[in-house]
């Protein structure tokens, strides 16, 4: 699937009949067909069991193997693991792993088959599909004989529970749409993904829903309002920044999840000029916005009747006669000034602009930011988790298991007084861009944003607006372990803010 492109189908049957690939989940240690699956050619079915009854295919999680039998039919093994261990998660690196091992030979027909499957797992297994099903490809030569065929499945269920399992499914298949926006977004080459571009996308997309509307801020109007952070960052490209506001059932009254995305289109590093080496994954670099972006999608198409904003920073940081310089001071939306001493770490400038205006123009629950922020977040938790921290323990907790739920991690870090204190050290400006050192440099990252977020109410019982950030610059793309996506960007946490904002 590419932009604008159709995802996997899933479908439900109560029926035994069996349409293209047979599909057979099994549990480790299986060493014949559970009777419950019918349907079968004789031949396949004997030639199923002899493998299972020799040892051949063992079930182990996320193994597969393709069988054909001698008078047709086909048929792929995917393993599940032990039975004890085979929860949610493990259907859906199965179904993933499904998709990842489809070749021609299995066409673009599949029949899955469960046994054993409660109806959270079927659905997870069936979401892991259609995650797995996705490719960008809108810059590739077709050939003159091609034709793009869309891979679909079917699952053969009990008759009492195809109503319910269609509409779980119907649902998830709402929210991967979400997180197929996300990649596309990210995977989007930076020539043609530009702050006004994003901006334009997510015009367009509005219009499809009666429920949503699309703000836009432009560079113009950016300098009026006084957003400095943003303004700075993005005034040494000629695609200049602009802010880019969504707001889901408007209409609805009292507190609501707010969501803040830097979005930076490509990033050079301005004046503080990165190497040369792997620059081409800085169009990556608006992963967070592309996350909210993708957020907004999933609760749309989903319809989900609560309010939510948010709120994307998009910006191209690029070196020129009018960018910024490291030693310059910047006056941002808050009021606040920042000493920028590295035009590189650029992103937590105009989140600086995003956490303010989300907080004192809007009435939120909470804030939670996303952004591909610093590279000390790699070296900590790797490509295997999303750094996470809050200003409330709680709210910190209650993402980490969202997460969880969903297998996406994301891993609790310290926001230390100490890390404060080395981020408003600056000698003549209220808060410096960068650390002291080069020591923990996402928990600085981290407590410099923490600087801009509003307190609620005044004098003595004023307190901060409850607040998380989430540095993605791990889990965003180059994440070679997730089963979910083959390559590029992976639409992560979109999954998460859901499941966080829905409940379910």
């Amino acid at each position: 699937m590419a932009l604008d492109g159709e995802s996997m189908q899933v479908t439900i049957s109560s029926g035994n009949n069996i349409n293209g690939t047979l599909v057979l989940p099994l549990f480790e240690g299986e060493e014949a067909l559970p009777e419950i699956v019918e349907g079968i050619p004789s031949t396949l079915k004997s030639q199923i069991n002899r493998v299972l009854a020799d040892g051949d295919f063992k079930a182990k999680a996320n193994a597969t193997m393709t069988l054909m039998g001698t008078e047709g039919g086909k048929a792929m093994l995917v393993g599940l693991g032990k039975e004890s261990k085979a929860d949610v998660h493990a259907y859906r690196e199965a179904g993933a792993t499904v998709v990842a091992s489809c070749k021609k030979v299995h066409g673009d027909e599949l029949t899955v088959v469960f046994h054993g499957a409660d109806m959270a797992c079927m659905t997870s297994f069936a979401e892991g599909m259609m995650l797995r099903d996705y490719s960008y490809d809108l810059y590739k030569k077709k050939d003159d004989d091609h034709e793009d065929t869309n891979l679909s499945a079917r699952i053969n269920c009990d008759e009492g529970d195809a109503t319910t399992l269609s509409a779980a499914i119907d649902r998830a298949a709402s929210i991967v749409s979400g997180v197929h926006l996300s990649r596309d977004l990210g995977n989007c080459p930076p020539n043609d993904m530009y702050p006004m571009a994003f901006a334009e996308k997510a015009e367009l997309w509005a219009k499809q829903y009666d429920n949503v509307k699309v703000e836009v801020i432009d560079y113009e109007a950016a300098k009026r309002h006084g957003m400095g952070g943003l303004v700075a960052v993005g005034m040494g490209s000629s695609r200049k920044p602009c802010m880019v506001i969504f707001t889901l059932n408007g209409d609805q009254k009292g507190q609501h999840p707010m969501l803040v995305g830097k979005g930076i289109t490509f990033d050079t590093g301005g004046i503080s000029l990165k190497p040369g080496a792997n620059m081409d994954e800085m169009k990556y670099d608006m992963g967070g916005s592309a996350t909210v972006f993708g957020t907004m999608e999933a609760l749309a198409s989903s319809g989900y009747p609560g309010k939510v904003i948010g709120i994307t920073c998009m910006a191209e940081n690029m070196p020129a006669a009018n960018a910024q310089r490291p030693g310059d001071v910047i006056t941002t939306l808050s009021g606040k000034t920042i000493e920028v001493l590295n035009t590189d770490a650029e992103g937590r400038l105009v989140l600086s602009d995003g956490l303010w205006k989300a907080g004192t123009d809007y009435d939120p629950e909470y804030i939670v930011d996303f952004a591909t922020l610093t590279g000390a977040c790699v070296v900590a938790l790797g490509h295997e988790a999303t750094g996470l921290w809050s200003n409330d323990d709680d709210f910190r907790t209650r993402i980490h298991e969202a997460g969880n739920d969903v297998g996406e991690l994301a891993w609790p870090m310290p926001l230390l007084p100490a890390f404060e204190k080395e981020m408003t050290d600056s000698k003549i400006a209220d808060t410096r861009n960068l650390g002291a050192g080069r020591w923990g440099g996402a928990n600085t990252a981290a407590a410099f944003l923490k600087q801009f977020v509003p307190n609620r109410g005044e004098g003595d019982d004023a307190e901060q607006i409850t607040w998380a950030h989430m540095d993605i610059a791990g889990t965003y793309w180059g994440a070679k372990t997730n089963k979910m996506v083959g390559h590029g960007a992976t639409g992560i946490h979109v999954r998460t803010m859901v499941r966080l904002i829905t409940g379910e």
